[in-house]
């Protein structure tokens, strides 16, 4: 850890309904916990404060939807923060209101994250999310009046019933609002659940497009001056951004393998060998505040095998080289001579990078170079 971590993340679980496909941890309703929650929240910040790094590189509230907590507890939450050179709200559209966005810029919020999903009503409907899109479009333009301009779009793609013109129109869409960022996610959803009970036919069939939907994405955001820096993250070239790097800090000190700690329910932290996972009952977590204690949580060990391990998974989403040194031998050296000789990396003396093709395929070339 050395100086401590530079990285915060923040978890506000409240959510107005539960969106099938959702695996976070996530409270509906519960309006009379705002208070309660973030006094824990600001208390287990006290209880881990000596983790921290004395300047932070980012820090990120995310959800839940963040923006439904009470405007005065969030208001609290955000002054009592330490300062950071970016700091990241997500936020579901149909909350941004001219008053919230105001209360995020006076508070130092310079990125916000907003959950557009689709532009297509019907899709919105399959993924039981309430925003329509002028809700988004009003959304984007609120935090550019507030000055904000940081601005993040979410969309998904693999939605049962969704074809590739809906995607394309999708893009259109977000482009036309000329976000500063986009994250192009696929649609995961867990085994067993009630959308996949409902969705799990065409999901299967979705599956099967996935890979040309992603390439579709790749090839249109690129197009229209994106930056592709990780698998399904997309920002402005610095070229069309003023010189700005827009790269989301927080996101890149995951996938760098930096160390991090998260504060709230269910939230993780990654100190050098230690990962702790807090537990994900609310009413567990306020109670422990209570008491005077640090949440219940789970501890895990992390060996220097699992943290290289972890190092080239993350890091080979990036499109910049992932240095070799200090990995150990958890790279297949005949692996990796084989997938550059194939067209799927390049390996240079001290490095390795994923071409495009390589990480299109993704996961499937890193698990072949993992020894």
């Amino acid at each position: 850890m050395r100086d401590g971590a530079r990285h915060l993340y923040v978890h506000l679980p409240f959510c107005a309904s539960r969106c099938g496909y959702c695996d976070f941890v996530t409270v509906v309703g519960h309006a009379d916990l705002h208070q309660a929650y973030v006094d824990a929240l600001l208390g287990e910040l006290a209880f881990e404060q000596h983790l921290l790094a004395p300047e932070l590189e980012s820090i990120y509230l995310g959800g839940g939807t963040p923006t439904l907590t009470a405007p005065a507890e969030l208001e609290r939450l955000l002054a009592a923060l330490p300062p950071a050179h970016e700091v990241t709200v997500e936020a579901n559209p149909e909350t941004v209101t001219p008053s919230l966005a105001a209360l995020l810029s006076r508070n130092g919020v310079d990125r916000v994250s907003i959950g557009a999903q689709s532009f297509n009503t019907a899709l919105l409907d399959v993924l039981d999310r309430r925003a329509r899109p002028d809700d988004v479009r009003l959304a984007m333009q609120r935090l550019r009046d507030a000055g904000i301009d940081n601005r993040s779009l979410d969309l998904i793609y693999g939605i049962p019933g969704q074809t590739p013109a809906d995607l394309a129109r999708d893009l259109d869409e977000a482009l036309g609002l000329e976000p500063e960022h986009i994250s192009a996610y696929e649609l995961e959803a867990k085994p067993g659940t009630r959308f996949t009970h409902a969705h799990g036919a065409e999901l299967l069939r979705q599956a099967d497009e996935l890979e040309s939907y992603i390439e579709h994405v790749v090839e249109r955001l690129t197009a229209a001056g994106y930056r592709w820096y990780e698998t399904a993250n997309f920002c402005r070239r610095s070229d069309r951004a003023g010189g700005r790097d827009l790269r989301t800090r927080h996101n890149l000190g995951y996938w760098l393998g930096h160390d991090y700690l998260g504060l709230g329910v269910g939230a993780v932290s990654t100190i050098e060998n230690r990962r702790w996972r807090n537990a994900p009952s609310i009413h567990r977590y306020v109670a422990a505040h209570s008491r005077g204690a640090r949440p219940d949580r789970e501890l895990e060990v992390l060996s220097a095998s699992d943290r290289a391990t972890e190092r080239v998974m993350l890091g080979l989403r990036l499109d910049e080289p992932l240095p070799l040194a200090d990995l150990g031998d958890v790279v297949d050296g005949a692996a990796l001579d084989r997938l550059a000789q194939g067209g799927l990396a390049v390996h240079r003396e001290a490095s390795v990078t994923l071409t495009p093709r390589g990480r299109l395929l993704g996961g499937g070339v890193t698990a072949r170079l993992l020894a």
